[in-house]
C-alpha cells in the first residue's frame, strides 16, 4: 500500500507518519508539504492507495486542494486530516471531494480508530466486489442503524465503536453502493431486500 501524507507544517506530518507506521508496518508512505508537490511525487512512486491531506495548505485556498486532488486522480480515497472543526468544513470537504474528514483534535486512539477501521484488511481499497455479493455483516448494521434515521454519533453509541469509525463504515459502504447520501443508501437496500 501507498500512502500520501500532504501537510506543510513538518511536525504534524512527522507524527501522523509515525501513526500510519503504527497501523499499517508495510504500507509505503510519501510526504510532502504542498498540492505542487503531489505530481512530481507520483511520477517518482506512482499513484497512491490513499491521499492524507491537511485542509490549510500553502498553495491552496479553503478546499482547492481536496478539488485539485480529486481532479487529477478521481479513483483514490482522500482523507482530510484537519484542525478545523468539522462543523466548520466537513460538509465542504465531502462536497468538493473528499471521502473522509477526520479532525486533528480527536487524538491518537480515535485516530489510530480511524485509520485502523480505513486500513483494514476487510476490504483495504481493493477493487470492489459486485454488488450481487452479499454484503457483510458490519454493513447490513449500518444500513439497519440508517434506516433507524440514527446520526453518526448515535450510532457509535448504539454499537459501540466511535464515531470516527461509523464515518469510515458509511464512507466504505457508500463506495460499495455507489451512492452518495444515507438516503440513496436506504433506498438501495430496500429495493435489494436487505431492510
Amino acid at each position: 500500500m501507498l500512502l500520501f501524507v500532504v501537510d506543510d507544517h513538518p511536525l504534524m506530518r512527522e507524527a501522523i507518519v509515525m501513526l500510519f507506521r503504527r497501523i499499517a508496518p508495510t504500507a509505503r508512505i510519501v510526504e510532502m508539504g504542498s498540492i505542487a508537490a503531489v505530481a512530481l511525487k507520483v511520477k517518482e512512486h506512482g499513484t497512491p492507495d490513499i491521499f492524507c491531506l491537511d485542509l490549510k495548505l500553502p498553495d491552496a485556498i479553503d478546499v482547492s486542494g481536496v478539488r485539485k486532488i480529486r481532479t487529477a486522480y478521481p479513483q483514490t480515497p482522500i482523507v482530510v486530516l484537519s484542525a478545523s472543526p468539522a462543523s466548520d468544513c466537513e460538509a465542504l470537504c465531502l462536497e468538493a471531494g473528499a471521502d473522509l474528514y477526520v479532525e486533528k483534535s480527536a487524538g491518537a486512539t480515535q485516530l489510530t480508530q480511524t485509520f485502523n477501521a480505513l486500513l483494514s484488511s476487510e476490504h483495504d481499497f481493493a477493487p470492489q466486489p459486485t454488488l450481487t455479493e452479499k454484503l457483510s455483516r458490519r454493513q447490513i448494521e449500518m444500513l439497519q442503524q440508517l434506516d433507524r434515521g440514527l446520526s453518526n454519533k448515535e450510532i457509535a453509541d448504539t454499537l459501540h465503536i466511535s464515531e470516527h469509525t461509523v464515518k469510515v463504515h458509511l464512507w466504505r459502504l457508500f463506495r460499495r453502493l455507489e451512492v452518495k447520501s444515507r438516503n440513496q443508501a436506504t433506498h438501495w437496500a430496500r429495493a435489494q431486500g436487505y431492510l
